[in-house]
């Protein structure tokens, strides 16, 4: 007998409530995983949270929004705000693919492609990690619904919505000026670009942007991107060669960050054959050419031009991140296709599918048990930062009387501190004092500082960096914290010292400091 999994019933005749069961199931998984398993915030989290504190309109950081929205967010609710603000990207992303989808392919084919967006976002996408290209792929996802609205279908309202979803892209990302060039290069060389872009909405939203398009290039100098020296450098055949390698290497990542849903398609056309079975077909009508430009280009040339620059800019990573780079590609998977989509290995499917959403959440917490215990290693998110933020923050209270409002030193551990102390200090980034402009020397001196930096030992004395570059530090004796899995790892041990700040009581009320413990 032939049985049609019960995805598959869904997907022909609710192909909405399919979209918002996969999408949702992803976004509660991805709150709950973190908020559970993490005992520290993952990846940049923690510098972006120390950066967006301070709500500096003109850092080194570039583009702001993303670091105050994370602020608003963590002010708001704490790290399980940030985790809601993240996957609140997430799902925006996915409704303007399918509603995108929904316009081109129809919604049985659309709620397809949102549901193969999973087999690429568990390799490329680290959504827990919250920053800007997790927004910038929320906003250009926005974009490109509204160019479609406008320019396509030639809904003249759009334009003035797709001119907001590019200046809060320009507030957000250093590849913001990539994608934006990238709109108006397909604008330029499609029929019906050209033909939307004769009449006077247009080049009102257009002359708007000019504003925000200064600003943006104002934040990447001040971040440092500078490409003119290095495409003067391409004269040299030597490095002409290099940048080749680089760039290769660069889409060789984008391809890899494919894995999941090449994992998907590939069954779902049937491979391995094991024996001939009936494969039931998803049919959808015809695609205009319009719609197959459309699509082809915005999942290609963006890409294209990112890689491009993050060559020529030396660096490792494409510039603004690849979340928003990859937002097509589960639409052009769907459209390539074609009409009539046989979907073989029904059950296999699913479960893969499944697999591929729940097993990296189920893999996190055995790993964070595991490796203390096999390789001697420890994952950063199983670090104790809520321990170390009020161990510092109770401690400098109790010898100075006031609150901790610096910290510094090793740049990770002030960060986390700096995050979970209760005074909520500022980080001084002390290698590179740019970085920080929020705190200034006369700053620390008034309201003193946590100095802290790693040890293997209980010798108070602190690495000759530190001491050079805070000669008035009193060191303390450091201070052992619990992991959550000790395994066969050394102890956490963390060398401290404080500064008084000017005028600090000098009867500070403080127990005795032990060593280790």
């Amino acid at each position: 007998m032939f049985h049609v999994p019960l995805y598959l019933e869904g997907l022909r005749a609710r192909p909405l409530l399919v979209f918002w069961l996969a999408t949702l199931a992803q976004a509660v998984l991805w709150i709950l995983v973190p908020l559970i398993f993490y005992a520290a915030p993952p990846g940049g989290l923690p510098e972006l949270l120390a950066v967006s504190h301070q709500f500096q309109l003109n850092g080194d950081f570039g583009p702001p929004l993303a670091y105050w929205l994370a602020e608003i967010a963590f002010r708001a609710a704490g790290l399980f705000g940030v985790y809601v603000l993240s996957q609140l990207c997430l799902i925006g992303t996915y409704w303007c693919v399918f509603a995108l989808g929904r316009s081109i392919v129809g919604a049985t084919h659309a709620a397809m492609a949102v549901l193969l967006m999973v087999g690429i976002s568990v390799f490329a996408v680290p959504t827990p990690d919250f920053g800007p290209p997790i927004l910038a792929m929320a906003l250009w996802s926005a974009t490109l619904l509204f160019y479609w609205r406008a320019a396509i279908e030639d809904r003249r309202e759009y334009w003035y919505a797709l001119g907001g979803a590019v200046a809060l892209l320009l507030m957000t990302s250093d590849g913001a000026l990539i994608l934006f060039a990238a709109l108006l290069l397909v604008t330029a060389l499609t029929e019906h670009g050209r033909a939307a872009a004769r009449a006077p909405v247009p080049w009102v939203v257009l002359a708007g942007l000019i504003g925000f398009l200064c600003v943006h290039v104002y934040w990447l100098e001040r971040s440092g991107v500078a490409l003119l020296p290095a495409i003067m450098r391409l004269r040299d055949a030597g490095v002409a060669t290099a940048n080749a390698a680089a760039w290769l290497r660069l889409v060789a990542a984008l391809l890899i960050a494919h894995t999941g849903l090449a994992v998907l398609v590939v069954l779902a056309s049937g491979w391995p054959r094991t024996r001939a079975q009936p494969a039931p077909a998803v049919t959808r009508a015809p695609v205009t050419p319009d719609a197959v430009t459309f699509v082809c280009a915005f999942a290609l040339v963006p890409a294209l031009l990112a890689t491009i620059v993050t060559v020529l800019a030396g660096e490792r990573f494409p510039v603004g991140g690849a979340a928003p780079l990859l937002v097509l590609s589960g639409l052009a998977a769907v459209l390539a296709a074609g009409g009539s989509i046989e979907l073989h290995h029904q059950r296999i499917l699913g479960y893969a599918w499944a697999g591929l959403l729940l097993v990296p959440a189920f893999f996190i917490p055995v790993v964070i048990a595991v490796l203390p215990w096999t390789t001697g290693t420890e994952l950063r998110v199983a670090e104790p930062a809520t321990a170390m933020g009020r161990y510092f923050g109770d401690s400098f209270a109790r010898r100075t009387g006031r609150s901790l409002a610096v910290v510094s030193g090793d740049e990770h551990l002030a960060e986390l501190i700096a995050l979970a102390a209760p005074s909520r200090p500022s980080v001084y980034f002390a290698a590179d004092p740019a970085r920080s402009p929020w705190v200034t020397a006369q700053d620390i001196r008034e309201k003193g500082a946590v100095i802290v930096w790693p040890t293997l030992d209980t010798n108070p004395t602190p690495p000759p960096e530190i001491k050079a570059r805070f000669p008035d530090l009193a060191p303390e004796v450091p201070r052992s914290f619990s992991r959550p899995v000790r395994g066969r790892l050394p102890p956490l041990l963390i060398g401290w010292g404080v500064i008084r700040p000017a005028a600090a009581p000098t009867a500070a009320v403080s127990p005795p400091v032990s060593a280790a413990r």
